[in-house]
């Protein structure tokens, strides 16, 4: 039985050493008949990205080496028309996956060791070729001697020797290009990075006529401002186009196959539930790193692809986000699409002030998908949702952690405790301490509570979903209701909550307030949805907050009009 290839990236290494190979290799041919002088193609981390562009080095790079055995027993060697292109290319391919330093100079001085490398690797086939003067400028680079300038040209230097050597134009491969950026921009030297990718990347991708074709991986797009300024050859394929849509993930046919060599057909179903949903145009994919983990374990599920990270970014967005970012998180953990507009151009830094930004980083890096999409003046209109179990236990536990950061578990059992059993003065007390707790711990000013109700709001939706159903935001009545908790047991106690916020410049107090919400949800008759499912045992709460302060009132006293009701039916 083949080894499971978990963590190989180099193709060479996984044919040769008879691991299992899922047959990407047509994505050789779509390399070569797709538009695009240029491509860049964006899929999240451990997609099989560097695996793929490492098979279209061995392909196309004219060596001393036969690789034709590499491929023999691929698809793409059956092509008639792509199979004469084996081995005809001089090819420059570099990876930046490894690039994540916590100061330029180090970023820097790995990026020297990269392009250090790729000379040495040609030195042998170009020496007796190279000019005193270009013998000068390479050995430069070669003993790391270059200057910044000299760098920055570098692989627009060796792309002009390889095309003159082989008399072919040169194939450029950039695996994980973006990585640098990120880290970069967290580490506080973007403006750097970016200026030194500009200037590399643009001399060797921008009107260069050495140049047969580059291919680009990354998990984001850092918009032309950033980088690709003025690259009027660049083509962009993203998760929501459907060319290379197959061959980065696996379908569910190749899982199939998957699972039938390895005797694990039986675990299809829970796999897919798990490990699949990830849309790429209209094609629906599995995670590959998790698939074969999880085949790699007898077919047991775990959050294995998440693990891969240390996701403190996605925990920021969680806990820092403007409060429309936690209402939307509540909607699509509640397996509701959300509809957000993804935009190519946003750049990394918008992060920090961009709502919209935090919604294609989600999506670009995996932790959601785009279940439709429709281009509304020019714009992409997506349906956001979280792709599958796995993805859906990482913003569970995520939120699970911010909670225990405010309370204790032990105090959170309590306050969930106080709640579902209507001990209002015990649930209030813990309630005004995660108030205080949580708008200290992420630095909330007094004026924004709101931060703080909806991290409870996901709270409560992670923390109850086993024995109650927790729905934020819905109609039932003549409204929409803030939270509505309904139990599993219809004998159980059913919550209806409505916040108030008091603001300075009205003559109200927290007590008044909380009597306008208790007076909206009896108006609105909220209880409407409840009654319906059979649960007369219901608590309404008014939560009236006032930068730190809250107050908590409730009320047991319904009435649902039974000739308005049939009124409206009639009409």
């Amino acid at each position: 039985m083949k080894k499971l290839p978990i963590g190989i990236s180099d193709y060479k290494h996984l044919i040769e050493q008879n691991y299992y190979y899922v047959d990407k290799t047509a994505f050789i041919k779509d390399v070569c008949s797709i538009p695009g002088h240029v491509k860049l193609i964006t899929r999240p981390r451990r997609f099989g990205k560097t695996l793929n562009l490492s098979m279209l080095k061995y392909f196309f790079e004219k060596t001393e080496i036969d690789n034709q055995h590499l491929f023999a027993k691929t698809k793409i060697w059956q092509d008639d028309q792509i199979r004469p292109l084996h081995g005809t290319f001089p090819v420059i391919f570099l990876t930046f996956k490894d690039i994540k330093e916590s100061t330029w100079q180090r970023a820097y001085d790995k990026f020297v060791e990269l392009i250090m490398y790729e000379f040495a690797r040609n030195y042998n086939a170009l020496e007796s070729c190279l000019t005193s003067f270009e013998m000068k400028q390479y050995k430069s680079i070669l003993e790391g001697q270059a200057s910044y300038i000299q760098i920055s040209k570098s692989l627009f230097f060796l792309s002009s020797i390889l095309e003159r050597v082989y008399h072919k134009k040169v194939i450029v491969i950039i695996d994980e290009y973006d990585t640098p950026v990120h880290k970069a921009f967290v580490q506080g030297y973007y403006q750097e990075m970016i200026e030194f990718l500009r200037s590399m990347l643009s001399s060797v991708l921008k009107d260069n006529n050495y140049l047969e074709q580059g291919i680009l991986s990354g998990t984001l797009r850092v918009a032309k401002e950033g980088i690709f300024s003025g690259l009027n050859n660049f083509s962009v394929f993203g998760q929501l186009e459907q060319s290379f849509s197959e061959h980065f993930g696996f379908t569910h046919q190749e899982v199939e196959e998957l699972l039938t060599y390895y005797t694990l057909l039986d675990h299809a179903e829970i796999i897919s539930a798990w490990h699949n949903g990830y849309f790429c145009g209209t094609t629906s994919l599995y995670n590959p790193w998790s698939v074969l983990n999880c085949i790699q374990n007898n077919g047991q599920v775990r959050p294995y692809w998440v693990n891969t990270s240390d996701n403190a970014l996605i925990k920021k967005v969680i806990a820092h986000g403007q409060s429309n970012i936690k209402a939307e998180l509540e909607i699509l953990l509640s397996d509701v699409a959300i509809v957000q507009e993804i935009d190519e151009a946003l750049i990394v830094p918008h992060l920090q002030n961009n709502d919209k930004a935090v919604w294609n980083l989600l999506y670009y890096s995996g932790y959601l998908t785009s279940i439709h999409h429709e281009l509304i003046d020019g714009k992409d209109r997506c349906g956001l949702a979280i792709p599958n179990k796995e993805i859906k236990l990482l913003y569970t536990n995520l939120i699970h952690e911010l909670f225990e950061q405010s309370l204790s578990s032990v105090k959170i059992q309590t306050l969930l405790q106080a709640l579902t059993e209507g001990d209002i003065d015990l649930f209030t007390e813990l309630l005004q301490e995660f108030i205080i707790s949580s708008m200290s711990m992420f630095d909330f000013s007094d004026q924004e509570p709101e931060k703080s109700y909806h991290l409870f709001v996901l709270g409560l939706l992670v923390s109850l979903r086993t024995t109650h159903e927790v729905k934020s935001n819905r109609e039932s009545g003549y409204g929409r209701y803030d939270i509505m908790i309904i139990p599993h047991d219809s004998s159980k106690l059913g919550i209806i909550i409505e916040f108030k916020k008091v603001f300075k410049y009205r003559s109200e107090t927290l007590e008044l307030a909380c009597d306008r919400a208790l007076e909206q949800i009896q108006e609105k008759e909220y209880a409407h949805e409840l009654l319906g499912r059979g649960i007369t045992n219901i608590l309404a709460l008014g939560i009236a907050f006032q930068g730190k302060k809250v107050c908590v009132k409730s009320s047991t006293d319904f009435f649902v009009p039974v000739k308005k009701s049939l009124e409206i039916t009639a009409v």
